[in-house]
């Protein structure tokens, strides 16, 4: 089949061949932006924000309660969210058909296998059509099922719903869960009595979503949001009603928290961190109202967090140099770092990002060249590899296990292999599947392609890069091609299975993730190297991919559509500025563009925490120079800029919807092409986007029509 043939029985083909209905030349007027220039003077540094005035004066509330946006702001946002409309109407068809092929592909609704505890076996499940799960549990060895919560019935009638953190506690007598009703990842734990059906009464609210039952099922943990978002106190309630009491608070800005149990259910942590540093209390299991006991004061630069392991805890440690980690290990009786002892060393370039205990093995994960390895050890202390999977790119994450046994429960995925749940036997070797992502019986993962490659960084790192395509898709650089990315916090991009992806490689385009640094592909140094004054170095690499993939001839300049969510979408806005020659398109979902003015707010939840990322241009000059030479915001000139999509939604309290409002602001004020800058805001909804499954199949199903359409166009061109 030629490329003609392959093009003619899809939607680019349609578009490419003679449909019109894109045509960018003949877009609507756009909205006009309001000019109010604000002069910002900050370390002898003047700037000056012409639309400033897109950030509510009262930001955090609006967080906290959508109605009370300036109607000013309202009334633009839906103007732009009219104008986004009109622009993509011609793609309305397209956007039906991508729905339905992803719900399609959806439903029936996979179901995992149960989560086995004692004499329990609870489960999730989706009824048809539903946006949200069930849960549900049956006695282990068979019998009826008992409801524990219905979401979808709880979404109903409201414009937004997350479920969070649904968890039994340890005598299974109370079932609990965290749910945020605006998007603003502002939750209330409801606690339910499973017997009776009783839920807490006057819940906690104002929640950051964690929380954990005391090992005796008699306390709740529960971890509560400032007035700024932060994670700020662990509070401590009977866990069937009751006063709180105050376990601990963090007064460092700097710092998140988290409370967490251990596999064994001896032991309670909190452990307090940023991306550079740690620390962790814990609190036994026999005293639950006793005072959380500091393992090892924090100290810049040195990581850890604990696990319990028979009479010892295992502490997971970058200390003493090594950076991506080793295993040490301390009596329960002696946790401080006086008794620490070496046990699995540090090993460069297998990073050890998490830790899996059982009664007789423990097991831990290793990230290698971006995929996820599973190491394990016996009593012996003997490490060894006892499953290994071979696909290019892949995705593994540890589920609940039975800490008593030598089973190892995970699931595996990759760009071609649906979910899979595992079992895998620490003792043999051996897995077998437990259940399967249920897919159309049409979908066949031999006729796609997951490769691996790597282009050649500016300084000579070897950057890698994921590609995912059908393999029919000629590879002679007509092939449009998504480019995604992320690239901070040292976390690693997770090349998984998606339907909606499908939908787009299906049509002739090849996806591709850039491994930047920033993230932690190739261990923790590949973090280190784009931190601060290096940051860059993440957008360098990025090109850098899109040349390699330019050379290979997967795709050509314009022929690329460019995709970041949060801060990959100051990824794509920063490769955007760099390079808009190479780019078809540009989609920042929530993305994080306006760094100076954010990082220069130190009321914003995430800036005292990401100081150590991206530096402090309150008070650092040279953080405030280096930032403001590629903040995507300040940067935007008179440049041929490519179409833009932006996506925001008006609760979200990590990237203000301001950031891409502004954004795309400029970029159509600036750019001298001529081409539609569009902004969509959800009215509803946080920076995780849409709760309910189907409308997030319609949010993808928009940003695809954008780049299928944008870069069909070009295509015919």
């Amino acid at each position: 089949m030629n490329r003609r043939q392959f093009l003619a029985g899809t939607a680019l083909g349609a578009l490419a061949s003679g449909a019109r209905g894109f045509a960018l030349a003949h877009h609507p007027k756009p909205p006009i932006t309001p000019r109010h220039p604000e002069r910002i003077e900050q370390l002898g540094r003047v700037r000056v924000d012409d639309y400033a005035w897109l950030k509510p004066a009262n930001w955090k509330e609006v967080w906290r309660d959508a109605s009370t946006l300036d109607p000013s702001i309202r009334a633009y946002l839906a103007e732009e969210n009219q104008y986004c409309d009109a622009v993509l109407a011609p793609t309305e068809p397209l956007q039906a058909q991508l729905i339905a092929e992803m719900k399609a592909r959806t439903a029936p609704s996979s179901e995992p296998p149960p989560e086995e505890d004692g004499d329990w076996a609870y489960l999730t499940r989706y009824a048809p059509g539903a946006q949200h799960p069930r849960y549900l549990r049956r006695p282990r060895d068979g019998g009826a099922e008992t409801l524990l919560l219905d979401a979808e019935a709880r979404a109903a009638g409201q414009p937004y719903l997350a479920i969070k953190n649904a968890a039994h506690s340890p005598d299974q007598r109370l079932f609990a869960w965290a749910e945020d009703a605006t998007g603003s990842e502002k939750f209330t734990i409801q606690v339910k009595d499973i017997a009776s059906g009783a839920l807490m009464p006057d819940p906690p609210t104002s929640a950051f979503g964690d929380f954990v039952f005391s090992p005796d099922s008699a306390w709740l943990f529960w971890v509560w949001r400032d007035a700024n978002s932060r994670p700020a106190r662990l509070y401590r309630r009977p866990a069937r009603g009751g006063q709180d009491s105050l376990v601990y608070e963090e007064t460092d800005p700097a710092f998140l928290m988290e409370v967490l149990l251990s596999a064994s259910r001896r032991y309670i942590f909190i452990r307090c961190w940023n991306d550079v540093t740690s620390e962790v209390r814990l609190i036994a299991g026999t005293g639950p109202t006793v005072a959380p006991l500091l393992v090892a004061p924090r100290r810049a630069g040195t990581i850890y967090d604990l696990e319990h392991w028979q009479d010892d805890f295992v502490i997971r440690t970058n200390a003493d140099g090594a950076e991506d980690f080793k295993l040490m290990r301390a009596p329960v009786t002696a946790p401080q770092p006086a008794h620490w002892r070496p046990w699995i060393a540090h090993r460069p370039g297998r990073f050890i990002t998490e830790t899996h205990p059982f009664a007789r093995r423990f097991t831990w994960i290793e990230r290698v060249e971006g995929n996820l390895h599973v190491m394990a050890a016996g009593e012996d202390g003997v490490p060894h590899e006892p499953v290994t999977f071979d696909e290019a790119a892949y995705a593994i994450e540890v589920q609940p296990s039975d800490y008593a046994g030598d089973t190892l429960r995970l699931t595996y995925q990759s760009p071609a292999t649906p979910e899979q749940w595992l079992a895998c036997d620490l003792a043999a070797g051996t897995r077998r599947i437990l259940a399967e992502q249920d897919v159309p019986s049409s979908f066949d993962p031999t006729a796609y392609v997951v490769k691996r490659l790597h282009a050649a960084a500016p300084d000579g790192a070897q950057v890698p890069i994921t590609v995912f395509h059908a393999r029919r898709t000629p590879l002679d650089c007509t092939a449009p091609l998504m480019l995604t990315g992320y690239g901070a916090y040292g976390y690693s991009f997770v090349t998984d299975f998606s339907i909606p992806r499908l939908s787009l490689v299906d049509r002739g385009w090849i996806w591709a993730v850039a491994h930047v640094r920033g993230g932690s592909e190739k261990g923790w140094s590949w973090f280190e190297q784009a931190r601060r004054l290096e940051k860059k170095t993440s957008f360098t690499d990025f090109i850098a991919c899109a040349e390699e993939l330019i050379r290979s001839r997967h795709t050509a300049p314009k022929r690329i559509a460019l995709h970041g969510y949060s801060a990959g979408g100051l990824l794509v806005g920063a490769a955007e500025n760099m390079r808009p020659d190479l780019w078809g398109a540009v989609i920042g979902q929530a993305p994080f563009v306006d760094m100076l003015n954010t990082m220069s707010d130190a009321t914003h939840p995430l800036v005292p925490l990401t100081r150590p990322v991206w530096g402090d241009p309150l008070h650092d000059p040279a953080a405030y120079d280096y930032i403001a030479s590629y903040s995507p915001y300040d940067n935007v000139g008179a440049r041929a800029y490519p179409p833009t999509l932006a996506t925001t939604a008006i609760s979200d309290d990590r990237v203000g919807f301001w950031e891409p409002a502004k954004w795309i602001a400029k970029l159509r004020a600036r750019s001298t092409s001529g081409q539609p800058m569009l902004l969509h805001t959800e009215m509803a909804g946080g920076h995780l986007g849409a709760a309910g499954r189907y409308d997030e199949i319609a949010q993808w199903a928009r940003m695809y029509a954008f780049a299928i359409a944008t870069l069909g166009r070009a295509l015919e061109n």
